[in-house]
């Protein structure tokens, strides 16, 4: 059988469709995924202060973790009844550091990186101190924000 110039157009009319078709799915089918991976970029709000807890709250020569803003934060009050407050994120590699009462510091637990009251980094590999944070006390609320 011969095939007629028809024919050929009919055939490639036929390719572009399907090809068409085909491309249009993939499209459908990546571009939710792409944008599920990406999620869209939102200015995060930043924060100079937040309520880091209640004046009685903590015990003499304790501390608590708290949120500033997205980054964890710690507040301590000194045996000596003094508020402390830092950035909770050891400057080595970035895990949360803790309070150590017995030794009266600041450590992180990840590498054995240690911290003075001061937040002054005094043994261990973190590079540099802790972001120090400035603490007021209004009413019963201590009130963090950034120095």
């Amino acid at each position: 059988m011969e095939k007629t110039g028809l024919d050929v157009e009919r055939r490639r009319f036929i390719d572009i469709l399907l090809g068409s078709g085909l491309v249009a799915t993939l499209i459908s089918v990546i571009y939710p995924v792409i944008e599920f991976l990406i999620p869209p970029k939102v200015a995060e709000a930043e924060q100079n202060s937040v309520v880091a807890g209640k004046v009685g709250e903590l015990k003499p020569n304790s501390a608590k973790i708290f949120k500033f803003g997205s980054a964890p934060g710690i507040l301590i009050y000194t045996a000596s009844g003094e508020y402390r407050a830092f950035a909770a994120t050891c400057t080595h590699l970035d895990c949360i550091v803790q309070y150590r009462p017995d030794r009266k510091q600041i450590w992180c637990a990840c590498h054995n990186g240690q911290y003075d009251l001061t937040g002054r980094n005094t043994g261990g590999p973190p590079p540099r101190p802790l972001d120090v944070y400035k603490v007021n006390l209004r009413g019963e609320d201590i009130v963090v924000s950034k120095a």
